[in-house]
């Protein structure tokens, strides 16, 4: 009688602005428990372009440090993404399949507008429909804050139904600027899971509240 092994959840996981595939698996191994990270396969990928100026997080960890894209000063413009897109499919193709996305700020940003520009047929078309996302202190292309690339003009155009997770600062938190953005993104999704996280621009360690939230969005994405 052959047992069926469960199959943890694989996400591909993008690390925010001028960090690196490496400091983000460093900060979740640091901050979230086993009993989280137990039951996802993680996979962590360098975004594609060297950082082209200051990291933040300088001083904290080591480089080399990684941007996905570039833009202007005010958000209005941007440039590479098209060719960042390509780099994530490609390497999606060539290590998938992959069932989810996770990112942090930059890579949340991406990760969140993935799913409509897939079901537009503008990126990801070569590869399995992207099921879920967890989103880290993200924000929306098109958003009060940011313009937005051509390919995702669309991104948000209707309700994106894919499950989506979001860790997100409250209004009453600290200093986060993708605040508003974060809290603007959930409007676009369908039924999102919310995590309030008070400690700003970071990975949040998860409270008790926070644990049952990621363990209750987890056992509904198992069920896929």
């Amino acid at each position: 009688m052959e047992t069926q092994i469960q199959k943890k959840p694989r996400f591909l996981c993008l690390h925010g602005f001028r960090t690196s595939a490496e400091i983000l698996r460093k900060q979740l191994l640091r901050r979230w428990p086993e009993t989280v990270l137990g039951k996802l396969d993680l996979v962590f990928i360098d975004g594609p372009y060297p950082g082209q100026g200051k990291s933040d997080v300088e001083g904290f960890y080591d480089p080399p440090y990684y941007e996905w894209f570039q833009f202007s000063e005010d958000f209005q413009e941007y440039y590479n993404f098209e060719e960042c897109l390509a780099y994530i499919e490609d390497y999606m193709i060539k290590h998938g399949p992959f069932d989810g996305l996770m990112g942090f700020s930059q890579g949340a940003i991406i990760s969140a507008a993935l799913p409509g520009m897939q079901s537009e047929g503008v990126a990801l078309t070569k590869v399995p429909k992207i099921k879920y996302v967890i989103i880290l202190s993200g924000g929306k292309f098109g958003g009060s804050m940011f313009g937005s690339p051509k390919l995702a003009v669309n991104a948000f155009s209707s309700p994106v139904k894919c499950p989506s997770l979001h860790i997100i600062v409250p209004f009453t938190g600290e200093a986060d600027f993708l605040k508003e953005p974060g809290i603007e993104l959930l409007e676009s999704f369908v039924d999102p899971f919310v995590i309030l996280h008070p400690k700003g621009h970071t990975i949040a360690r998860l409270d008790e509240k926070g644990l049952k939230t990621m363990l209750s969005f987890i056992e509904k994405i198992d069920k896929m």
